[in-house]
Order: structure tokens, then C-alpha cells, then sequence
């Protein structure tokens, strides 16, 4: 892998998304990823991040972001790798283990 390194961002609520009713919760989906993840590869380059999106915000892009998710009515939970969006209501691990080989992470 080098130096590059893979960012799972989770975007979320405690409450379920309107749309979503019968899902997994955010928090419990970011949960979900992070031991899927860990079974399928080495831990040493990615970094996890949850973002409750109804707490206020200190770093402007996801400030952003949150607003976009109001102005496009997008289902949460949001995952992103990095900065591609992979995933949206109910994620897929294909999506993320896709974005994840191809910054080339390392496999267990």
C-alpha cells in the first residue's frame, strides 16, 4: 500500500432514516463495516471516522456535507472511502471492498 492510506467515513443519526425503517442503525452500520473490513484486511492503513449528523461540526467539508445531505435528501447511513461516496442507505461491501482494493489495502 505504500503511503497511501483508506479513510472510512461514516455519515449517520441515532435515529433511523425515514426511508430506511427495517435497517441497521447508523452507528450500528459503522460498527458492521469496521469488523467486515478487519476480517478481509490488514488494519494498519485505515482509519474510521463516525459523523452524527444532527451534532454540530468543527471541520467545514463535513459541514458541507451534512448540508448537502438535507438539501438532496440522501438516505443514511453515508459511507465514504476517502473521498468517493460508496455507499448510501443500506451500504454494500462489495462497493467498499472494491474502493478499498482499488487504493491496493492490503489483504489479511
Amino acid at each position: 500500500m505504500g503511503d497511501k492510506k483508506a479513510v472510512i467515513t461514516v455519515y449517520g443519526a441515532e435515529q433511523i432514516c425515514a426511508s430506511c425503517v427495517g435497517a441497521p442503525g447508523s452507528r450500528d452500520t459503522f460498527e458492521w463495516l469496521q469488523a467486515a473490513i478487519g476480517r478481509k484486511y490488514k488494519s494498519g492503513g485505515i482509519y474510521y471516522t463516525y459523523i452524527d449528523i444532527n451534532k454540530p461540526q468543527t471541520e467545514d467539508k463535513h459541514i458541507a456535507f451534512i448540508e448537502r445531505i438535507a438539501d438532496e435528501d440522501l438516505f443514511y447511513p453515508i459511507v465514504f472511502v476517502n473521498e468517493e461516496m460508496v455507499g448510501e442507505g443500506i451500504p454494500r461491501l462489495k462497493t467498499v471492498y472494491q474502493a478499498l482494493d482499488e487504493l491496493e489495502v492490503p489483504l489479511q
